[in-house]
């Protein structure tokens, strides 16, 4: 009888270990879904399309502003670019007095779509010519995602967003 608990026990301890071991630890789960992450910004990326959301922006007038509650994004795509971005600067001249497009607010074919792969990212450089203005636009985005989006126009003081892209969502048509 003391034999049959003994051999018991001793299936019922390695029957534990057995399925603890086939567990996957946290900082395993988590490697796993950063790689999935790195994978996806690395299709969006070489596929060209993928969408820029703020969460901030830095100007030289302003020092930091939440965008949030912001609706803001930058559709980049090959051959078009479309922007509906919020502006906190000085505009120069050829910018309308009274007019409700107060924002970065363009679409267009990019006269210059380059992507390079750098250290811990990638770097996107796009030229776009909008109806007044021309936007050079630099995106650093990193392998999680997270991006920092720099826009410099000739008629508008300089700007930066902090964000992350993400795939285009489709727009709902009414």
């Amino acid at each position: 009888m003391k034999t049959y608990k003994i051999a018991v026990l001793f299936l019922l301890f390695f029957s534990f270990f057995t399925v603890f071991a086939q567990e996957k630890t946290r900082k395993q789960l988590r490697t796993e879904q950063k790689l999935e992450k790195q994978k996806e910004i690395e299709k969006l990326i070489e596929a060209k399309e993928f969408e820029f959301v703020a969460q901030n922006s830095n100007s030289q007038i302003f020092r930091f502003i939440d965008l949030t509650a912001n609706p803001n994004f930058i559709r980049f795509k090959p051959d078009f670019i479309k922007s509906e971005m919020p502006f906190f600067g000085r505009g120069f001249s050829g910018l309308g007095y009274g007019t409700s497009d107060t924002g970065l607010k363009f679409e267009g074919k990019p006269e210059k779509f380059e992507v390079r792969k750098v250290k811990k990212g990638y770097q996107i450089d796009v030229e776009v010519k909008g109806k007044q203005d021309y936007f050079n636009m630099t995106l650093s985005v990193s392998l999680e995602g997270s991006a920092t989006l720099s826009i410099i126009s000739n008629n508008r003081s300089p700007i930066n967003y902090f964000g992350a892209i993400s795939a285009i969502e489709e727009e709902k048509k009414e």
